[in-house]
């Protein structure tokens, strides 16, 4: 599969807040920790940073996340969200929901969520979201939204642990996805929805 390209994301996603930066790394840690290495008291909201890989990928309560160099979507977001840091629940909730409501319109697929952070399609596991916020002092809370969705896998790329509770998009449609278009419409549903929710 062919790399995620910055330049081309970019140029799908003008007029949006969250895309307005895009960084694409070929391997990081976890790309909420590599969003966190970038933030500056002045940095705005809506830089995007992928990952063709991570060597150590996080979901919640500490649990591992196998991210597949190349076939899936890693990707973290840099947000101010005008919230409390005590609702940020609010901001997993509603990212859930948009990546689910994102494959079912893009892909045609039959995907819930299931509380409090995990998307699933047919009892098995697509993707998961991970929202870590710090304080800020005269100035919003910043929230790194970090999503992991799975694309292109094939059974072998997952754990033997997990290929029973973990499935890819690809799998269930018996064919590759074109990754850079469903970026595009998961981020392009990101952001309309978090204006409306989150932003003023």
């Amino acid at each position: 599969m062919s790399r995620l390209d910055a330049e081309a994301l970019r140029d799908a996603l003008s007029k949006c807040t969250i895309g307005r930066e895009i960084v694409v790394l070929k391997e990081t840690t976890s790309t909420n920790d590599a969003v966190l290495q970038l933030v500056m008291p002045n940095r705005r909201e809506g830089l995007v940073l992928f990952a063709e890989h991570q060597t150590a990928g996080r979901g919640q309560r500490g649990n591992v996340w196998e991210s597949a160099a190349g076939k899936g979507l890693w990707f973290s977001i840099l947000l101010r969200p005008k919230i409390g840091i005590k609702d940020s629940a609010r901001l997993t909730y509603w990212a859930a929901n948009i990546v689910a409501a994102t494959i079912r319109d893009s892909i045609s697929l039959n995907a819930i969520v299931q509380p409090p952070n995990d998307v699933y399609i047919d009892g098995r596991k697509v993707a998961g979201v991970l929202v870590e916020m710090r304080a800020q002092k005269n100035a919003p809370h910043i929230a790194i939204l970090g999503i992991g969705l799975n694309v292109n896998q094939t059974p072998r790329d997952f754990s033997e642990e997990l290929r029973k509770r973990a499935v890819s998009l690809a799998t269930l449609r018996r064919r590759p996805l074109d990754r850079h278009l469903l970026a595009v419409a998961l981020l392009r549903n990101l952001d309309r929805t978090y204006t409306e929710s989150f932003a003023s």
